[in-house]
């Protein structure tokens, strides 16, 4: 299994961007999906999740609201469309996934993790 993430870039304060994680080697309705993001010195940090069994969504505090996390089962790809962004968002994002389980907001409750992509959010 393999997760690719794609869609980072430089945005200004309250712009919109939309992230996409695809997973490649099974199908991503047996995963639970989560995004979690880095910036340098910091822990990471999770930020959306999706289960793989009746698709609730968890939000971290920070990004509730604006943030929303959904997928497309046809294209085996989840996305995090991320609105009203704030510097403080600025960030590398990685995708996660958990075959039949939910990894909840723990980095260790996930196996498989994608290449990170960045997101820089100007004031």
């Amino acid at each position: 299994v393999q997760l690719q993430a794609s869609g980072g870039g430089e945005v200004q304060a309250g712009d919109s961007l939309r992230l996409s994680c695809t997973l490649s080697g099974d199908t991503l309705d047996s995963y639970a999906v989560a995004w979690f993001r880095q910036t340098p010195g910091k822990d990471r940090e999770f930020v959306a999740a999706l289960t793989w069994a009746g698709g609730v969504t968890y939000y971290s505090d920070s990004v509730e609201g604006r943030f929303d996390i959904s997928k497309d089962s046809a294209k085996n790809t989840v996305y995090l469309q991320m609105n009203s962004l704030k510097p403080e968002d600025t960030a590398v994002y990685y995708c996660a996934s958990a075959l039949r389980s939910f990894g909840g907001s723990s980095e260790g409750g996930y196996r498989y993790w994608g290449q990170g992509t960045e997101v820089t959010v100007s004031s």
